[in-house]
């Protein structure tokens, strides 16, 4: 086979590439029988994209100029033009992102003579753009920089795995500085002086004493299919590692203009992160959720993914100052601040006018690096509907920390669109190291009002309701927005769910939040708190993280759009009990620091014949399910006497000694007989239709699942309901799209429904009444929705399970426009209907993973059936 040579071996799905090729094929052939194939195909079958998946229209690749020979030689040459397979410049349309990475790879690119059946051919590659990197091929790159590095300077450059996805797969960190020791300072030196005494770092500055110091700047990218932001990172890696100086390219009041940033001079002032995807599963599978079905952008405050913890907590454990996560692909170049309204645990007067001025520095340069011709800035661009009221994308969480968080939109899934991103990461170092010093002096002035417990009026003007009016933050008549303390008790008499505070604890911790035991009991405003209780003081650094997760959260219902949902809200959502003490001297010395805590378990009692189980917490039903899903025996109490509770589990001592030994319950005990009616539960078989979500709780809550035709239970939330399934089964509905598919198609006469807007979300107060799907909870629960709904009627006979309570103040926190019309109604009934038993629940029960004080209605529904 003779060797075909080509003026490039590149070719792009974004761009359009012109290839003279050429091959020793003598003189012997007639040119005009010449044959040309790509990837064994002829360039005839290599049509254009018309739409779906059809790929019919014109010529892919062409002869441009047709073959000859050079000269009195044998050698044929030829020009081909390898347009756009998707009639377009930017692949963003989402039909186009699903499909165009099959067409990504080596291809076999042949001159054929069919007479002679010489052939000529060479390899080229075929990509979305040029730099493009599959997930298997980032860390080999990474090495490739590495090695390149280390012959060619002393640059610190170091890789972490920060653990691993869903499916195995490592979570690539790099870490690129001076050297080792500059990065050991910041962490061991600056970052706890910081935290702890930023005053000191502030009056250093002030003065001119602090000397050299560097801070950390952190690329991130949480969704993989938006697919620029990887590869961007890498590029940026490259230039910041291997290259000496760089030429930064902007466009400032219309005019191009260069800068050239000095490497070594960057490298004086700043420790660069690289977080290349938090979603690796996403990145092989071109998606944006992750393998559980999460947009791991909506759980950086939740924190129920793998991926979102590890992520956060190497946040937390950096401090960056400034935190790019780059993205695509709204229409518009766009570059946060975003709109109101803003969080009120961030310090946002001393965030706002910086992260203005860097994000117009970085969309300066992303327009001189790449063809764009604008870009815009939501806080300056926008009214409403772009906020970051919600701290579950990454950057508001970084915000959080006292960082510059930016999210980077770009419009194009192009060559152009790299360009940009690149441009993008380095205007936003340009601006870091024009204006470091004024930058770090105001993250140190967010640490020094937290350590001092100080809530600064300035931040009020930037809190503003719907009609651009300054409200502030709501002090609820306190002279302070923030208590001076939360207290987590885990004495059984204070704490509702004692699993769900340790776990708080754990969390709090892993978040760069300080936490203190109690070393003797105390008594503060009446109560009297055991030793052992968790404290969490506000007068500390990272005090809007903790009260951002622990308080109750505002209305912000007057707005007309929001971009996400509010409600954070950790206590109520996940079912455990904390105390806002507002007595800045309430605990004095009796307190100790802790580094970490570990996890309850039960406690057996071997001479007790039985076990009862108190149905409060989600251990106890994944328990409950491993016992059936072993054979055991497990009674669950159908009505209240002495120490047994209706909806309580009882099971066999021996056998909670066999499997109870990892999970986490409280009992009582019984030394004779059961006490009480019971009825014995078999293992459900459970189907779940609709969101990954729900199918997630389910599944962590232990339940075997299975088919809807093979199911004795249906869950979901979502009008995917076979009806033809439904009798001799049990249908649990759960939101707005699974009670509309009921009440639609006539499933329970004398059903009716309401609402105001699917994605309303509101906290709200419910009344619980006394039923078996109900048991563990109290008659005052608050509870959770996303569906903006409520029942208006319901079928005679049927049971009424919870409603919105009646009180004028019901309505506790979240963006919920109209939620007045909820009040006192209907919120969750069961009802029998022609052989099918409906269980159907108003508000959302396993929203985001983060509801988890609702799970046991779901656990309840199932072994009602």
């Amino acid at each position: 086979m003779l060797e075909l040579k080509v003026s490039r071996s590149l070719f792009s799905l974004t761009e359009a590439r012109i290839v003279e090729i050429q091959a020793d094929m003598g003189r012997n052939i007639d040119l005009s029988q010449l044959e040309f194939q790509f990837g064994g195909k002829s360039l005839s079958q290599w049509r254009k994209w018309t739409s779906g998946s059809n790929f019919n229209g014109d010529p892919f690749i062409t002869i441009i100029d047709k073959p000859k020979f050079i000269g009195e030689t044998g050698i044929v040459k030829v020009t081909l033009k390898f347009d756009l397979l998707f009639n377009r410049e930017s692949l963003s349309e989402r039909s186009i992102r699903t499909q165009y990475q099959k067409f990504i790879g080596n291809y076999e690119l042949a001159m054929i003579d069919p007479r002679s059946k010489i052939k000529a051919s060479t390899t080229v590659r075929l990509n979305v753009y040029d730099e493009f990197l599959f997930y298997q091929e980032l860390k080999p790159e990474i090495d490739r920089i590495f090695k390149q590095a280390s012959q060619k300077n002393n640059r610190y450059l170091k890789y972490d795995s920060l653990g691993k996805s869903v499916q195995g797969r490592d979570l690539h960190f790099v870490i690129l500085a001076k050297n080792k020791v500059v990065v050991d300072k910041y962490l061991k030196v600056t970052l706890p002086t910081a935290l702890e005494n930023p005053e000191t770092l502030i009056n250093k500055l002030e003065y001119g004493f602090i000397g050299e110091y560097q801070i950390p700047i952190w690329f991130n990218n949480i969704h993989p299919d938006e697919i620029e932001g990887p590869d961007a990172q890498v590029e940026l890696l490259r230039k910041f590692a291997l290259e000496d100086k760089i030429t930064v390219h902007t466009v400032k009041n219309g005019r191009k203009e260069t800068v050239t940033l000095n490497v070594n001079e960057v490298l004086n002032d700043v420790i660069f992160l690289f977080m290349f995807t938090n979603n690796p599963d996403g990145r092989v599978a071109n998606t944006r959720r992750n393998t559980n079905g999460f947009d791991l952008n909506r759980d950086n405050h939740f924190q129920t993914q793998p991926e979102t913890i590890l992520v956060t907590q190497a946040i937390a454990k950096w401090t960056p100052l400034s935190f790019l996560d780059m993205h695509g692909y709204v229409s518009t170049f766009l570059i946060e601040p975003t709109t109101p309204p803003h969080n009120p645990n961030y310090e946002y007067d001393l965030l706002y006018n910086n992260m203005i001025g860097q994000a117009r520095s970085m969309g300066q340069a992303g327009l001189g690096n790449s063809d764009f011709s604008s870009y815009i800035i939501p806080a300056l661009d926008y009214k409403n509907g772009w906020d970051d009221m919600s701290v579950g994308y990454t950057p508001m969480y970084a915000m959080l920390h006292g960082s510059l968080g930016h999210t980077i939109e770009i419009p194009a899934l192009s060559q152009d669109g790299f360009h940009a991103m690149v441009g993008v990461g380095l205007g936003a170092v340009l601006f870091v190291k024009e204006n470091k010093d004024q930058l770090y002096k105001n993250q140190l002035e967010i640490f020094r009002r937290g350590v001092n417990g100080i809530d600064d009026r300035a931040v009020d003007k930037y809190l503003v309701n719907a009609s651009g009016k300054p409200i502030g933050r709501f002090r609820k008549g306190n002279n302070n927005f923030f208590p001076d303390y939360y207290v987590i008790p885990i004495d059984a008499k204070q704490q509702e769910n004692k699993l769900e505070a340790y776990k708080m604890v754990q969390y709090l911790l892993r978040n760069g939040v300080k936490v203190d035991k109690l070393t003797i009991k105390t008594k503060v405003n009446g109560i009297i708190y055991p030793k052992g209780t968790f404290i969490v003081p506000l007068k500390q650094a990272k005090r809007g993280i903790a009260n951002a997760m622990l308080y109750k959260g505002d209305d912000v219902s007057d707005w007309g759009a929001m971009y996400d949902t509010t409600v954070v809200n950790f206590p109520d959502l996940r079912g455990f009990t904390v105390f806002e003490i507002r007595n800045e001297d309430a605990f004095n010395q009796n307190v100790i620091r802790i580094k970490n805590t570990g996890l309850p378990k039960g406690k057996i009692k071997t001479k007790a014949l039985y076990h009862v189980l108190t149905n409060t917490d989600n251990d106890t039903i994944k328990l409950v399910n491993y016992f059936l899903k072993n054979g055991a025996f497990v009674g669950k109490a159908l009505e209240t006497r002495g120490i047994i509770n209706k909806g309580d589990f009882i099971v066999k001592t021996k056998d909670l000694q066999t499997y109870g030994e990892n999970f986490f319950f409280t009992a009582r005990y019984i030394y004779t007989a059961i006490p009480v009616k019971t009825m014995q539960l078999k293992q459900p078989k459970v189907a779940v239709t609709g969101s990954d979500q729900l199918k997630f709780t389910v599944q962590e809550l232990g339940f075997k699942m299975v088919k809807q035709a093979d199911a004795d239970v249906i869950v979901s939330d979502s009008s995917s309901i076979i009806t033809s399934n439904l009798p001799g089964k049990t249908l649990v509905g759960i939101g707005l799209d699974a009670l509309k598919a009921v009440k639609d198609r006539g499933l329970l006469p004398g059903f009716n429904i309401n609402y105001t807007k699917n994605g309303h979300d509101g906290l709200v107060k419910a009344k619980i009444k006394n039923h078996l799907i109900t048991s563990g909870y109290q008659t005052d629960e608050i509870l959770y929705t996303t569906s903006g709904m409520w029942i208006t009627t319901v079928p005679a006979g049927a049971e009424i399970l919870a409603s919105f309570s009646n009180s004028n103040d019901f309505f506790v926190a979240g963006w919920w426009p109209g939620h007045e019309k909820a009040k006192g109604q209907i919120l969750a009934l069961t009802h029998t209907f022609k052989k099918t038993t409906f269980i159907l629940f108003a508000n959302d029960l396993a929203s985001r993973a983060h509801t988890q004080n609702s799970y046991r209605f779901i656990a309840n529904s199932i072994f009602d059936a």
